[in-house]
């Protein structure tokens, strides 16, 4: 069975390539470790492996009993949305409390 590669597939290809190339220039300047890179390089690949065969999905799609595959990715995409916006959130705050207190460590130094 001859399998071609779809329009759709080879855009997920060139993203998934073109993010282990951004990620690999992020290790070189050493904005991420070598750990976060490892992280990064794994995720990377598996996006690669499913846009190259995404039948491998097909197992858990019906016994999560969704239609398409399609819908999984969706689902997928949402749960890392909120995910993401709750970690920034969460980041957000940190920061807040922490430019509350220096600023407050201030004042009370310039009281004096």
């Amino acid at each position: 069975m001859a399998s071609t590669i779809l329009g759709i597939q080879l855009l997920g290809i060139l993203f998934g390539l073109f993010m282990l190339y951004y990620s690999f220039l992020h290790l070189k300047r050493k904005v991420i470790t070598a750990k976060e890179f490892s992280l990064w390089l794994m995720l990377w690949l598996v996006f690669i492996v499913i846009a190259l065969v995404p039948k491998v999905l097909d197992p858990i799609v019906k016994k999560l009993n969704l239609a398409r595959t399609m819908d999984f990715f969706i689902i997928l995409g949402f749960m890392f949305l909120f995910g993401a916006s709750f970690y920034t959130y969460l980041l957000v705050r940190r920061n807040q409390k922490q430019i509350e207190e220096m600023v407050r460590k201030l004042a009370l130094k310039e009281e004096k």
